[in-house]
């Protein structure tokens, strides 16, 4: 299955954010994301966003003992293995299609990932609640909010539509 959308890594070193594309694999498979933000050296902040299909979000952020992760809409491992392996990772069963309607979104994970960067778990709770907005709008609010929404911006106006 081929699967379209973007995955970034977003690096805060010395107060300065900048943002990189990472493997078209990183979309598939989590092991592949994890292992290339672990690639990423820096002292600073270092998490991945992936927007698979505008369906839904992942964000990543490895740290020492693990990673931290966020998956968007649990009902997306029904049909996405990149969100199959976050349930996994994080312990969590499948939905099965009876409880999944299609109507309400069911984020997993933890919400407060990115506290310390300016976004609290409540109002991530509130971006992933705006099911009017497609994955890519919200990782862009999520980029506004954590400061880094012109470097995320400008790297995907460089990649092929």
């Amino acid at each position: 299955m081929s699967v379209t959308g973007f995955a970034i890594a977003v690096v805060r070193e010395d107060g300065r954010w900048q943002c990189t594309k990472l493997d078209a694999a990183a979309l598939k498979d989590l092991d592949a994301a994890i292992t290339q933000l672990r690639g990423q050296r820096s002292t600073g902040a270092v998490f991945g966003l992936l927007d698979v299909d505008d369906e839904f979000f992942v964000v990543v952020r490895p740290a020492p003992g693990g990673v931290s992760l966020l998956l968007s809409d649990a009902v997306a491992a029904l049909d996405y293995d990149v969100a199959a392996d976050v349930l996994d990772l994080l312990r969590v069963d499948v939905p099965d299609e009876d409880t999944a309607d299609g109507e309400d979104v069911w984020p997993e994970g933890d919400l407060g990932l990115l506290a310390d960067l300016g976004l609290p778990a409540e109002e991530m709770q509130v971006i992933i609640d705006e099911v009017d907005l497609y994955p890519d709008e919200q990782l862009d609010m999520i980029a506004q909010r954590c400061g880094f929404q012109p470097q995320l911006s400008e790297l995907l106006e460089k990649q092929p539509g």
